[in-house]
């Protein structure tokens, strides 16, 4: 099993990156995903949800109207859109695999740094 992040990076407050999370060794269409995130000195919080179907999601307060998360299923993948970036959205980015809260798998994480 594996869930492997990319598009972390540093931008500029007010900016734009996406992340994605490509998944392989499980039934990707049959799982819930999420994206993560953990800040220095902070413990990890839910940034975003899509079901697994794609038809129901949902957010943090800190990024409602500003990120959108989304999923191909045939590309057993995962994307969350980061727009209007802040300099508190700085942290590691993780991606995750949940299903039915029985079985889950964590990605390695990205590394997502706003600078003002």
């Amino acid at each position: 099993v594996q869930l492997v992040e990319s598009g972390g990076g540093l931008v500029q407050s007010g900016g734009s990156l996406r992340l994605s999370c490509a998944a392989s060794g499980f039934t990707f269409r049959t799982y819930d995903m999420n994206w993560y995130r953990q800040a220095p000195g902070k413990e990890r919080e839910l940034v975003a949800a899509i079901n697994s179907g794609g038809g129901r999601t949902n957010y943090a307060d800190s990024v409602k109207g500003r990120f959108t998360i989304s999923r191909d299923n045939d590309k057993n993948s995962v994307y969350l859109q980061m727009n209007s970036l802040k300099p508190e959205d700085t942290a590691v980015y993780y991606c995750h695999a949940n299903l039915l809260g029985v079985i889950m798998y964590w990605g390695q994480g990205t590394q997502v740094t706003v600078s003002s």
